[in-house]
């Protein structure tokens, strides 16, 4: 998916694909069951900014943005992704989709390898990061952890996938039936997920140290997510 060359029609049925994973195996809950506890202590009328590295077609910007909006936040959501053309669905995905809070939603094009680059430090009120960083190796994980916890002044997510049998398993079946380019990219993502071990251990390294790791047996989701004090 994030080569280049990659077809539009190929790359748009792929996020779709990760659309629905999201929407209904705990992408779209593992950022809000953090953001809404967060939010008691948002001041009222104070926008609070949100950076999404590696948005794919920007559902978690929008499905943010949307959250915020129904409890009268004012949630201002930035999505980066590199591939651009990936970019320029997630723009169509959210023109068509912005009822509701979409107005809330950027997608700029950027290299997550490059966000001290791109943004300064206390850039954004939170950073997050879903289904992205099991696609780097772990030099470049630390790195992409480092910058995220630069650039937000307030806490970071990273929301991603546990490494298991069981999880291979379930995307096995529940990729059956969809083109090439998502069982591949989809069976080889569970097998780069993470153990709770590796994944704190990854946080550790990129100096996070007020963040805890949270998973979901179902969704075989984990969160490494927390404020800062």
């Amino acid at each position: 998916m994030d080569a280049p060359q990659v077809p539009r029609n190929d790359l748009d049925r792929a996020l779709r694909y990760i659309r629905w994973i999201n929407t209904r195996f705990g992408g779209v809950h593992a950022l809000l069951s953090h953001l809404e506890p967060w939010s008691a202590r948002w001041e009222k009328g104070r926008p609070v900014t949100l950076l999404d590295v590696g948005t794919g077609s920007g559902d978690l910007p929008l499905a943010a943005a949307k959250w915020a909006k129904a409890r009268g936040h004012d949630l201002r959501v930035t999505g980066l992704d590199k591939h651009p053309t990936t970019t320029a669905l997630a723009r169509d995905y959210i023109s068509v989709n912005h009822e509701g809070g979409g107005g809330a939603v950027t997608i700029v094009e950027g290299d997550a390898l490059e966000l001290d680059q791109q943004y300064s430090a206390g850039s954004f009120d939170y950073v997050h990061a879903g289904l992205f960083l099991h696609h780097l190796n772990e030099d470049h994980i630390v790195r992409v952890l480092t910058s995220m916890n630069r650039i937000a002044r307030r806490g970071i997510i990273w929301n991603d996938l546990v490494r298991s049998r069981i999880g291979y398993a379930f995307i096995w079946l529940f990729t059956i039936g969809q083109p090439e380019i998502v069982r591949h990219d989809a069976r080889v993502s569970v097998k780069a997920g993470f153990t709770k071990p590796e994944a704190m251990n990854l946080a550790r390294a990129a100096g996070i140290s007020y963040a805890d790791h949270r998973w979901n047996l179902f969704t075989h989701r984990f969160t490494v997510a927390g404020e800062k004090k």
